[in-house]
């Protein structure tokens, strides 16, 4: 980069978003706590450091609008967390909307937009009066047990901040510090100019100067600790030492607060030069000690004031960090290319099946390695990409309190399965359709408090949110026990609507799928919360495009309950490879119960059912693929193929008539919808060891296929 070249902060502003977005969601989530009664000291000390944390860093990239907000919004979590505010139900309602105002701002900073002027005004005047309301604070505040005392009398600081060279070139400027500590108090600043060159030696990118700041405040030692939050370590040493002062200003050497580390014994201070006093902020005049204190022990990045320990940062045993942060582009990259490695790896298996293990032990040997290799770099990729769904699940309390006081009704959140992993793409999909789910229980699903009194139920209605792994896929249901979908309505709304004849014959499953049509809402009037008929087709897109579908249990009085049926993964799966005639299909391997040739006497013909498999005393539906995909030339008889008992999503299971199976392997999935279009009774595509495009099956819906298949055939024969 030339000398004139400005600085590129564009990759430090996208670290600090990523920051911005896991703090935001952190805050939601320890502010529902607080709504609902169930949070402590600590989760209003967490969501303090959260608004902190977003404020100092707009403050360095100089994002003025949110600075502005996040300090006030930060002042007035400083009250609450003080006990000068209590924590009243409307205080915690307003530090809901806080939170929806301090992301409005991150976004617009982050997307270099300008809000409008009056932006957040509303709930910045209601955060100042709450300020201004407040009691005066007690004379002495209650300490727990072996805890230092609290005092509120003023205390004399003295910091030492002692920037290095490169502070400049990551965004923060010393200006905004000292702004913040004034704001805590009574400054003077002395800078120490002994470090500067001479003027042809000097970097205009460098920092040559290094501060002594004298704080009179009564705040406690963490406020002034979190003040430097985002330059103490490897870009600054940060040194503070408590001086104490008494009622008549007089400075005293004795401790308030632990040091971070037990500093060693205080050496005589050593004799320094003076220095010019740079008056960098008006302060009136204070008592200072000595100008030059023994230092205590410096604050390292990620320190824990509570605890004393000191991460990272130079010098000092510190813990190091366990994590970096990964642009998922790079991820989805190296995804991409494991995805290549198998289908090369499958190949190469391929043109060896000819070879023996005594004539080419070494080749064979090498092969089978790669194969081990090969899986586990591909489930370690897999585990990168893996979240849980809890940071999904965190947004559902809020939506239901919101919209259960707009409804005027009643509800109960109940979520299960929080820390069930899942695909990070797939979680990105997931977060409109558990929206309009939700909604659509709340305002369609659960009667108002006397509807539900007057059927026997109780006021309150529950609605069940629920993750979990079940036959190689994510489940997510979304259930309720409200009135249920009321299948004549939906079905004269839909002929209302032209989606369908009035006269066509139409199961009580096909009737509930009725309500994932484009355009379709059973709603007498359009409204913010429904009416439009775009929710859930908004629903049924977003599942399918990565793969999966929903599944609708209704039972009509009693509720309703949806299940989204979701790949594990959208990279690599083990699958058994079958022909059928001359085609070749891949069954998801955690699909598979077992497989088995038919006798005479575990095959008959139901009536109104179709072609069944006895096993064990259960029937099981016999689904023809060469039927349902028209193909030539398989074995149409069963007590010559092969039945493949599949076990779908929901826990039905049919049999597959195949005529053989080829094996297993590791396939990577293709999608059909970006790279062709979607195909009914297929979920994927892969590309096997010969370069042959083979079809991924889907157990869910070659059952809906062949049971419309046999319907069709009984009504044909009538």
């Amino acid at each position: 980069m030339s000398e004139d070249q400005p600085y590129d902060l564009s990759r430090f502003k996208a670290t600090y978003f990523e920051e911005c977005a896991e703090l935001l969601a952190a805050a939601e989530e320890t502010i529902a706590r607080l709504q609902l009664g169930e949070g402590d000291l600590e989760d209003l000390n967490a969501v303090f450091r959260c608004v902190h944390s977003i404020k100092g860093g707009a403050g360095a990239f100089a994002f003025e609008d949110l600075v502005r907000f996040a300090h006030v919004f930060e002042t007035s979590m400083d009250a609450l967390r003080s006990g000068r505010v209590a924590l009243t139900p409307h205080v915690a309602d307003l530090l809901v909307r806080g939170t929806d105002t301090l992301g409005d701002f991150v976004r617009a900073a982050q997307e270099e937009v300008a809000l409008p002027a009056d932006h957040g005004a509303d709930v910045t005047a209601a955060l100042e009066r709450i300020l201004i309301e407040e009691p005066e604070p007690p004379s002495a505040v209650p300490v727990p047990s072996g805890a230092a005392p609290v005092v509120n009398a003023p205390i004399l600081w003295n910091i030492r901040l002692l920037p290095a060279a490169g502070l400049l070139l990551t965004g923060n400027d010393p200006q905004l510090l000292f702004r913040e500590l004034a704001a805590l108090g009574e400054i003077e600043v002395v800078a120490d100019l002994s470090r500067l060159p001479g003027l042809t030696e000097i970097n205009p990118r460098d920092t040559y100067l290094s501060w002594t700041i004298s704080l009179i405040t009564d705040r406690e030692r963490a406020e002034i600790e979190e003040v430097f939050e985002f330059v103490a370590g490897d870009t600054a040493d940060v040194l503070i030492t408590q001086i104490g002062l008494d009622v008549d200003g007089e400075g005293e050497g004795w401790g308030l607060f632990l040091p971070l580390s037990e500093p060693a014994p205080d050496p005589a201070p050593a004799p320094v030069a003076a220095v010019p006093s740079v008056p960098v902020l008006p302060a009136p005049a204070v008592a200072r000690a000595d100008p030059h204190p023994p230092l205590s022990a410096p604050i390292r990045s990620g320190t824990n004031a509570s605890t004393g320990a000191s991460v990272g940062g130079s010098g000092g045993s510190g813990i190091h960090t366990a994590s970096i942060r990964v642009d998922l582009d790079r991820i989805d990259r190296l995804v991409n290319m494991v995805g290549e490695l198998v289908i090369t790896q499958a190949m190469l298996g391929q043109q060896t099946t000819g070879f023996s293990v005594e004539s080419h032990p070494e080749l064979i040997q090498g092969l089978q390695e790669l194969s081990h290799h090969t899986r586990e770099l591909q489930e370690s990729v897999m585990a990168i990409r893996a979240q849980p769904v809890k940071a999904l699940f965190s947004r559902a309390p809020r939506l239901v309190r919101d919209l259960s006081l707009k409804l005027g009704k009643q509800a109960r959140l109940v979520m299960s399965g929080e820390n069930t992993e899942v695909d990070k793409t797939v979680i990105e999909q997931l977060s409109d359709p558990l929206t309009h789910l939700i909604r659509n229980s709340l305002d369609h699903g659960l009667e108002p408090p006397e509807e539900r009194l007057a059927a026997g139920k109780p006021a309150e209605g529950t609605i069940h949110l629920g993750a979990a792994h079940r036959s190689g896929r994510i489940i997510i249901e979304i259930s309720d026990d409200g009135r249920g979908i009321n299948r004549k309505r939906v079905f004269d709304k839909a002929v209302e609507r032209g989606l369908i004849d009035r006269t066509a014959q139409l199961s009580d499953e096909q009737i509930d799928q009725l309500i994932f049509a484009p355009g379709f809402s059973t709603a007498d009037q359009v409204s913010d919360v429904s009416g439009r008929g775009v929710g859930m087709d908004v629903v049924r897109k977003n599942i399918q495009d990565v793969g999966g579908r929903v599944v609708v249990q209704n039972t009509p009085g009693l509720g309703a309950r949806f299940v989204l049926s979701l790949p594990l993964t959208l990279a690599v799966m083990d699958g058994m490879l079958v022909a059928v005639g001359g085609e070749r299909y891949v069954l998801p391997l955690t699909n598979i119960v077992e497989s088995l040739r038919p006798t005479p006497q575990q095959t008959r013909t139901l009536v109104n059912v179709g072609d069944v498999l006895t096993l064990r005393g259960d029937y099981i539906r016999l689904v023809r693929l060469y039927e349902l995909f028209g193909i030539k030339g398989a074995i149409t008889d069963p007590t010559r193929a092969l039945a493949v008992v599949v076990e779908t999503e929901g826990g039905d299971r049919i049999g597959l008539l195949v005529d053989e199976l080829l094996g297993q392997q590791q396939v990577v999935i293709k999608s059909l919808d970006s790279n062709f279009h979607p195909v009914e009774g297929v979920s994927a595509a892969t590309i096997l060891g010969d370069g042959r495009v083979a079809l991924i099956l889907d157990a869910g819906a070659l059952r809906i296929m062949g049971e419309r298949l046999s319907h069709d055939a009984t009504v044909a024969a009538e």
